[in-house]
């Protein structure tokens, strides 16, 4: 079996975690039209009968504005230099930009496969995302550059039996059946967080974080409690909404989540909390860093 270690970067929002997702054929990562949205090296574990694939999804790679910023980036570098073959997503819809350039300056000094995969195909006529492959080309000198469609699953047999040719092990490093090593704790509270993202507006992303307090199975439904941590009370007000309106559809839309992945009936309790000791903005990243690091 050929087997290797596959990370996943690019820009915040080209569709890197829709990707993973769309590889494994179930959700492992969060997706949101919000930068940033991934905040920790998230790992996918594809297999079938001829072998195994560990995939890395990395926070996008961008210019930091904070500390948090500059931690996500510090994860993507790693991963880069830690990795069997390097894949850089792009969306074929937005004009190459400086942080794409920036992205293949660092690849630059690696020396492992790299791939372009050119997401987001079904924006653009085939005329269009030729003309792209194209400009890419000339900037650098890529192993393969594949044009998928994450969200239609467009093109990724395509990418996977062509990754295949570059594995360079011979172990099975996980079981058939696993398909991630993010923690069940790790994912209910993403699931949480997702749902904050979508439903809530911008000042919202960068000042939440969620910790799954307790996971109780009885007779196979889960009992599942959520702690949704933010730094200022008019946060907690806009989380909770009007008569409780808010915090009742997060907890709707995530229960959903929560009960497909696992396959069980799930009660779902959420609570926020504000942590006014946190007052420096600074000082609240470092602590949502650190809380995302302990439940994975």
């Amino acid at each position: 079996m050929k087997s290797g270690f596959v990370s996943i970067v690019g820009r915040p929002n080209v569709g890197k975690s829709t990707l993973l997702n769309s590889i494994l054929g179930k959700r492992v990562a969060i997706t949101s039209d919000k930068p940033q949205t991934t905040r920790n090296m998230i790992q996918g574990i594809y297999t079938d009968s001829e072998s195994q694939m560990v995939f890395i999804d990395t926070p996008g790679i961008h210019k930091p504005k904070n500390k948090l910023g500059r931690v996500l980036n510090k994860q993507a570098y790693f991963t880069i230099d830690d990795v069997d073959i390097v894949i850089m997503v792009v969306d074929v819809s937005e004009k190459i930009g400086s942080g794409d350039k920036f992205i293949i300056e660092i690849l630059r000094r690696i020396t492992k496969p790299v791939f372009l995969v050119i997401n987001k195909i079904d924006k653009l006529p085939k005329e269009q995302i030729l003309g792209k492959i194209d400009e890419y080309r000339m900037l650098y000198d890529f192993s393969e550059i594949i044009p998928v469609s994450a969200r239609k699953k467009d093109n990724i047999e395509r990418l996977l039996l062509v990754l295949k040719k570059y594995l360079p092990d011979n172990i099975k490093y996980y079981s058939d059946d696993t398909i991630t090593n993010s923690s069940a704790s790790f994912l209910v509270s993403e699931f949480v967080r997702e749902k904050i993202l979508d439903l809530t507006e911008e000042e919202i992303p960068h000042s939440v974080t969620c910790v799954t307090e307790s996971i109780i199975e009885e007779n196979d439904i889960l009992s599942i409690s959520v702690l949704i941590i933010v730094d200022r009370e008019n946060l907690k007000k806009i989380i909770i909404g009007k008569n409780g309106n808010m915090i009742k559809e997060i907890g709707i839309r995530a229960r959903k989540d929560i009960e497909e992945y696992f396959h069980k009936k799930v009660y779902l309790d959420l609570y926020v909390k504000v942590i006014s000791k946190w007052r420096d903005k600074e000082k609240f990243l470092n602590m949502i860093g650190y809380r995302d690091f302990l439940n994975k």
